[in-house]
């Protein structure tokens, strides 16, 4: 008598082809499964999910998680490395850690304007869930062309490539297992957590009894990569002006635009693009006409000698506007104070020049003017980072 498999063994039989899968994506030996640690990390994901926290963290990032997904699969990285976004940040953009890393990928600030990521007074590109997935990708592309191994590309993400390269010379391998080795300490304890930790979500994810049984398979296929739509405003636009058009609550608008520091677009260049969800583009085309802004929003962070007369004159506005729409109750101002200074639209900021001195770089003027690297040189039309003392740049 011809006996049908159970769903049970089938289902293992898929998950387990599925995790053979997951460790080959990542150059790992299939015998990691096995791993003692990896399995007690996963157990201890799987009995804190049960609470809903992997699926409302799943659920939470629904809208952008499919047009993550494509950017990844777009590029020649494994599909897997979506789950080192979790493992970073549980998919926030608001993501913040005490060594001043932020967004869905954890980006540092250098690392972060090296790959062309703007941070200034009005945007935090490393926020931004498209430009930084970009990055991502193009990071860890260039760390696997280094190490040529996936799982080494994720720990130097995390430990930094200096301090793989000097344990992959102490161990005298590169070997996971090897590096691993909780004795020796060749990386540092979190990596070696982290790399763990990947996998493990992965595997969870994988699980499709886990998700079954916990209400939760809808998520094994999560939307289409066309959840979100990319739209030019101008510059200064409202994000509520936007939302108020396209009949959208302005806090939904802005969870899609971390990246924006304020409640409007950067006020220079002449289009800055947003996200929408793409059930609103066709709405957004039909009924969106740019607001007749008779007044922008420049942000002055307070520099030494800096008062409320002086600001006053430097933008062409009443002082006590200033105060006024900053609700200071005093006159008086503390260093790298932030200003909102509302402007006439007309009104144009003098270009800015610095010339390079002994010991400046292209990442320290950069740092300076909270610029990125490829706006410094986009700039001035630089094709190297070469810089010389007495060279006057643009930094505006």
């Amino acid at each position: 008598m011809f006996v049908f498999p159970s769903f049970a063994v089938l289902t293992f039989k898929s998950n387990h082809a599925k995790e053979l899968k997951l460790l080959r994506s990542f150059d790992i030996n299939p015998s990691f499964l096995s791993d003692a640690q990896l399995n007690r990390i996963t157990e201890q994901k799987r009995a804190r999910y049960k609470n809903k926290y992997f699926f409302k963290t799943m659920n939470d990032a629904y809208i952008f998680i499919p047009l993550v997904k494509k950017i990844i699969s777009d590029a020649d990285v494994p599909s897997e490395i979506l789950y080192l976004a979790m493992a970073e940040s549980n998919f926030s953009t608001r993501a913040y850690s005490k060594k001043k890393a932020s967004g869905m990928w954890q980006f540092m600030p250098y690392t972060g304007r090296i790959y062309g990521l703007k941070i200034d007074d009005y945007v935090d590109e490393r926020r931004d869930l498209v430009k930084s997935t970009e990055a991502a990708v193009r990071y860890l592309s260039y760390l696997h062309k280094k190490f040529g191994k996936w799982y080494l590309a994720a720990l130097a993400y995390n430990c930094g490539e200096g301090r793989l390269r000097k344990a992959i010379r102490r161990a005298g391998t590169d070997d996971l297992e090897v590096l691993l080795d909780s004795k020796q300490k060749y990386i540092p304890r979190e990596s070696r957590r982290y790399i763990r930790k990947i996998i493990a979500l992965a595997l969870i994810g994988y699980d499709e009894a886990y998700m079954i049984e916990n209400e939760c398979d809808y998520l094994l296929n999560r939307g289409n990569a066309y959840s979100l739509s990319t739209v030019q405003v101008p510059a200064g636009e409202s994000l509520n002006h936007v939302a108020k058009l396209i009949s959208m609550p302005v806090n939904d608008l802005k969870k899609l635009n971390r990246h924006l520091k304020y409640d409007f677009v950067p006020p220079y260049g002449d289009e800055y693009a947003i996200y929408i969800p793409y059930v609103k583009l066709s709405e957004f085309r039909t009924k969106y006409k740019p607001a007749a802004l008779q007044t922008m929003y420049l942000v002055h962070t307070v520099t030494s000698g800096d008062n409320l007369s002086y600001l006053g004159k430097k933008y062409g506005i009443p002082y006590g506007r200033i105060k006024d729409f900053n609700h200071l109750r005093k006159d008086s101002l503390s260093l790298k104070q932030k200003l909102i200074i509302p402007v006439s639209k007309t009104y144009k900021p003098k270009k800015m020049k610095y010339t390079v001195k002994s010991g400046d770089s292209l990442d320290s003027i950069s740092k300076l003017f909270k610029l990125s690297i490829a706006d410094l040189k986009k700039i001035n039309r630089l094709r190297s980072d070469m810089i010389r003392i007495g060279d006057t740049l643009s930094v505006r």
